[in-house]
């Protein structure tokens, strides 16, 4: 499982590629490779928790032009191991 962080700057040219993303992460999520996706309440970025190898994330990356998109930064890529939550069947 892996936790992805962006930031977002004030550049609005991100929301123009938005949409799209939105549809690709809705995919993934129907396909069981994302656990939840949002952006935090001031929209100074977002958070996505993936349930994917390294390999299978960096393909997602490198498949999504929001991730490269002005306005939008992939701040942190950490691997996670949850305690308890849906993923662990605790």
């Amino acid at each position: 499982m892996f936790c992805v962080e962006l930031t977002f700057s004030e550049d609005p040219r991100r929301l123009e590629a938005r949409p799209a993303h939105r549809e690709r992460l809705s995919a993934l999520y129907e396909q069981g490779e994302i656990l939840a996706s949002g952006p935090w309440p001031d929209d100074s970025g977002a958070l996505l928790i993936f349930m994917v190898s390294r390999e299978r994330l960096d393909e997602i990356l490198a498949d999504d032009p929001y991730y490269t998109a002005p306005g939008v930064e992939v701040t942190s890529v950490r691997e996670w191991t949850p305690v308890f939550g849906p993923a662990t069947n605790s």
